[in-house]
């Protein structure tokens, strides 16, 4: 039995419905793997984009890096309340798990005129913060590393009598980054 199908006279011998017995069978898996392939990568794209999306507005920029974020120029005026600072005992689970973390917002409760003139270099600006003070009215201060390490260093140099000026140049130098949380906890 010869088939060629080249030869334009010649029929292939094998029936149609056992054609497709054997060949949809095939196609329909082909058709399905295909399908379930282009639906992971419509996912994989859409997991792309959330992440994107969602990371986005706290990815820092080298335009960021140059800017200094938001601060007060002076102290508040007299008779001006601010917010108040959360008490350490307002603290719990994880915003509690060191002793710096709640040694943090007693110092930033006896400084809150200076923190109201200090910027953030977590850049916390960006979720609504208007200054360093902003972020010890929550619990964003014992969550974030910069913001505890500013405090401290804002607390050491006013134990030097610094201005809010002086402070406030260490800080956009980068002198902050230099408090070693541990040891700075054990301060008075």
């Amino acid at each position: 039995m010869r088939t060629l199908l080249s030869d334009k006279n010649v029929r292939p011998t094998v029936s149609k419905a056992r054609l497709a017995i054997c060949v949809l069978p095939r196609f329909a898996l082909q058709y399905a793997l295909e399908e379930s392939m282009l639906k992971r990568r419509v996912m994989l794209g859409f997991l792309i984009t959330v992440t994107l999306a969602v990371s986005a507005p706290w990815a820092i920029s080298a335009e960021d890096e140059a800017r200094v974020p938001a601060y007060h120029q002076k102290a508040p005026a007299k008779g001006e309340k601010l917010p108040p600072i959360l008490g350490k005992e307002q603290l719990w689970g994880t915003n509690d798990q060191y002793p710096f973390q709640s040694r943090s917002y007693q110092v930033a409760a006896k400084i809150q005129p200076l923190l109201y003139q200090m910027p953030c270099y977590c850049y916390c600006d960006r979720m609504g913060h208007k200054s360093l003070h902003s972020c010890f009215e929550g619990t964003h201060g014992a969550e974030c590393s910069t913001c505890m390490k500013e405090v401290f260093y804002t607390y050491q140099m006013s134990k030097q009598h610094k201005t809010a000026a002086q402070i406030r140049k260490g800080i956009i130098a980068g002198e902050w980054k230099q408090i070693d949380l541990q040891s700075a906890a054990q301060t008075n």
